[in-house]
């Protein structure tokens, strides 16, 4: 079962998104350069389907640069070959055109770039007549506000390391004719590869109340030690890693790092926060949950599996009797 968050206020950011969406020239997505599929909303994808994207790796500085060099060439689409009137894709035409690159948010030189894509996604916007209209989005704690405040230079949007700090639409001037809507970071209603929910949390793109911290470290550390078992032994001093269970590698990381309890028992959820920490923070170094053959796959196995639940959830409903407009529920019909 995956991990599902959707609090209320998301449902009200894909309202404001779909108000907002027709004035729009240019949809730039964050996406968590260690987890570009699981980051990638796949309900932002549909309702800006007919729109160019940006697509914008975020904390690229922590992520495998040799994995992200491969999610920069899946992620590109070559450019329209006709346009509209307004600069957008033609509507008979191919998909509007997908670009991608790679930065860290929290520095200032590598975001200049962003505006200058746009421009070239739209290229028959700008001008004090027909301003260049930007939206950026992408899941909560991608790193939004901290690339909005790089590109203006000053703290113009709120930051915090939770999910869900920002949580209104907010305008910004990038320059006389660019202007910049920030959204609320937002999830899907269900989250149908489990493998994303447990990325996205070990990332914190989702509230800690819909999660256990241990049971996602252990998820973490199997992926981790696949491809990065030398940081693992480098961070705690662990020598054979491949004998042991992910359970015993969290204990004893546990034990190693002060997440003990009277009596010398580790303190397992600690010892999960203490996991997720060090991954969050760059402890382990530059690593990758996933590359673009991994998300491939994993969504396949999600979807098959959801038509699955689908067929099953059709065939109980087939199997329930159909009750008389009238009739109380569960009861028989009363008689004429």
């Amino acid at each position: 079962m995956a991990i599902q968050w959707y609090p209320g206020h998301m449902h009200s950011t894909k309202k404001a998104l779909v108000e907002r969406l027709p004035d729009i020239d240019v949809v730039i997505e964050l996406l968590d350069a260690r987890l570009p599929g699981a980051s990638a909303n796949p309900l932002l994808a549909e309702l800006t389907r007919d729109k160019p994207s940006l697509k914008v790796l975020t904390k690229q500085d922590l992520a495998d640069p040799e994995i992200t060099a491969l999610w920069l060439a899946h992620l590109q689409s070559p450019p329209p070959t006709d346009l509209a009137a307004d600069g957008a894709a033609d509507p008979g035409a191919a998909a509007p055109p997908t670009q991608a690159l790679a930065l860290d948010a929290s520095m200032a030189a590598p975001v200049r770039p962003l505006v200058a894509a746009c421009r070239a996604l739209a290229p028959r916007r700008g001008g004090l007549v027909k301003p260049l209209r930007v939206l950026v989005c992408g899941i909560p704690n991608v790193g939004k506000s901290t690339l909005i405040n790089s590109l203006v230079g000053q703290r113009s949007a709120k930051t915090g390391d939770e999910p869900g700090i920002t949580k209104q639409e907010q305008r910004i001037s990038l320059a006389s004719d660019v202007y910049l809507f920030d959204t609320p970071g937002m999830l899907w209603p269900r989250i149908n590869v489990a493998r994303s929910g447990y990325n996205l949390a070990a990332s914190g793109g989702i509230g800690r109340n819909a999660y256990d911290e241990e049971e996602v470290a252990l998820e973490l550390l199997e992926t981790v030690r696949l491809r990065y078992a030398d940081r693992l032994r480098a961070r705690y001093g662990l020598d054979d890693i491949g004998a042991l269970s992910s359970d015993a590698l969290l204990a004893d990381i546990g034990r190693r790092r002060g997440g003990l309890m009277a009596g010398g028992r580790v303190n397992l959820q600690k010892a999960g926060e203490i996991v997720l920490n060090d991954f969050r923070s760059g402890a382990w170094g530059r690593i990758t949950l996933e590359t673009p053959e991994d998300h491939v796959r994993w969504l396949a196995e999600g979807q098959a599996l959801e038509a699955e639940r689908l067929a099953q959830k059709a065939q109980r409903n087939k199997r329930q009797p159909k009750r008389k407009a009238g009739a109380a529920p569960g009861g028989p019909d009363e008689p004429a």
